[in-house]
């Protein structure tokens, strides 16, 4: 077995550190990308209540618009979380831990925007086409995502080990 500080482990000509230090950098960079993508959704999602349609939503939406609200809120703190965690850890050697926890976290950050996008999507079908249009959009779009955040990346890890 290769020792896991071994350069030949990962390909690169890299101590363990410097890894972790590429990891954390990498994951700070997926950070920002889905930091941008729900700060478009919950900007969009924040404005509504002001628009003179939104006072027709039905039971159903409004409800549908206040999980999308919440949804908006806890994977904005999810992502937040990593950088709280690192201002906690910092300077004590625990990149490790670290890279670990922002990976985990991460995942459930990109968790969080797919659902938020499916809901966002499906609210949007549903005021301006119907109901069964909404739900028809929300379900495919779940079927989208489940494809291209869960199956392919599946797929491309397992072509990668062959």
């Amino acid at each position: 077995m290769t020792d896991p500080d071994s350069p030949a482990r990962s390909g690169r000509n890299e101590t363990r550190e410097e890894q972790l230090d590429r990891n954390w950098m990498e994951l700070l960079q997926e950070l920002r990308v889905l930091q941008t993508g729900v700060q478009i959704l919950a900007g969009f999602l924040l404005t509504l209540p002001f628009q003179q349609r939104f006072q027709t939503l039905d039971g159903f939406q409004t409800n549908l618009y206040l999980v999308n609200v919440a949804l908006a809120a806890l994977t904005t703190a999810f992502i937040l979380l990593p950088v709280s965690v690192h201002r906690r850890l910092f300077r004590q050697r625990l990149k490790e831990t670290l890279v670990t926890s922002a990976d985990n976290i991460t995942k459930i950050a990109l968790g969080g925007v797919a659902t938020l996008s499916v809901g966002s999507a499906a609210l949007v079908f549903d005021v301006t086409a119907g109901r069964s249009v909404g739900l028809i959009a929300g379900a495919a779009l779940l079927a989208v995502l489940a494809i291209l955040l869960v199956y392919v990346p599946l797929h491309l890890q397992r072509q990668a080990r062959k």
